[in-house]
């Protein structure tokens, strides 16, 4: 087995690995922490190209798909961690085998910081409170690693939930009663009780439950890694196994759960990996 390393360039375009005569470029060029980032692994030559690639990034597998001379597939980058996302391709199918190894160069955003003031309700559980939560944390998160063993069933960019002004972004850091006790994991919808709630891309609904903190929530696995999950609703208009499509409505904004006003809270997930679900919006096929 042949072991090549390549690093980007400050400017993040690409890099070659000779040996393997492949090509990693990432879309976009300079890969913002938080958020899902598109690969794509070029071959110069069709003699070049192999039956199948395979790979891993920040410990999440990769899902290359055919596409021409080129593989294509999604990573997401954590909003914390190292200042370069090390990305693993392995050239299967064709000995010898090739690993390739490249190094993405990261931008780090400048987050917003909330200060919140709030009940003490809110940031302070009980201990069965906090084994519920914990709970239910551990059934949700469960989700994202069966979303790799399922086929991609999503094509494009994916759409916005609802029609809502953002309220609260996602990696905004928040203060509550003058304590710092978390990033912000999500996007806030603005909405009123009642206003419907749509799927952002095609998927199969994988949970509903009700949550302590999440509220009334349903969480869609669109394959290849990838989740979406949808909470504080007041209705629910799905259930488990079934197959939605980009668009569809799956329930109501509400204020479920833990919330002080009705709002659509919408996160995305690939694997374990929690992103910027904003970023799913400018993913394109």
């Amino acid at each position: 087995m042949m072991v090549a390393a390549a690093s980007l360039s400050a400017a993040g375009a690409h890099a070659q690995a000779a040996e393997a005569a492949v090509t990693l470029r990432a879309i976009p060029a300079a890969p913002v922490r938080g958020t899902i980032v598109r690969l794509v692994a070029h071959f110069a030559d069709s003699t070049d190209m192999p039956p199948g690639l395979e790979g891993e990034a920040a410990g999440e597998p990769l899902h290359f798909e055919a596409a021409g001379r080129s593989y294509r597939a999604i990573a997401a980058v954590p909003i914390e961690g190292p200042d370069s996302l090390s990305v693993v391709l392995r050239i299967v199918g064709r000995p010898p085998s090739d690993t390739v190894v490249v190094a993405l160069p990261l931008v780090t955003p400048a987050y917003a910081h909330e200060h919140l003031t709030v009940a003490p309700r809110y940031t302070k559980l009980d201990s069965a409170t906090q084994a519920r939560v914990d709970r239910e944390v551990s059934e949700a998160r469960a989700i994202g690693p069966r979303a790799h063993e399922t086929s991609r069933l999503w094509k494009g960019k994916f759409a916005a939930p609802g029609p809502g002004r953002v309220t609260s972004r996602f990696g905004t850091g928040r203060e509550f009663n003058g304590e710092v006790t978390s990033r912000h994991f999500g996007t806030d919808f603005a909405g009123k009780t009642g206003a419907p709630v749509r799927a952002a891309g095609r998927g199969v609904v994988a949970l509903v439950g009700n949550f302590y903190l999440a509220g009334h929530a349903v969480y869609l696995n669109h394959g290849g890694g990838l989740v979406t999950g949808y909470f504080h609703l007041s209705r629910v208009d799905v259930a488990a196994g079934d197959t939605v499509a980009q668009g569809q409505v799956i329930g109501a904004i509400g204020q479920s759960g833990r919330a002080t006003g009705p709002h659509l809270h919408w996160i995305a997930r690939y694997g374990a990996i929690t992103v910027d679900p904003m970023s799913l919006l400018r993913l394109a096929q």
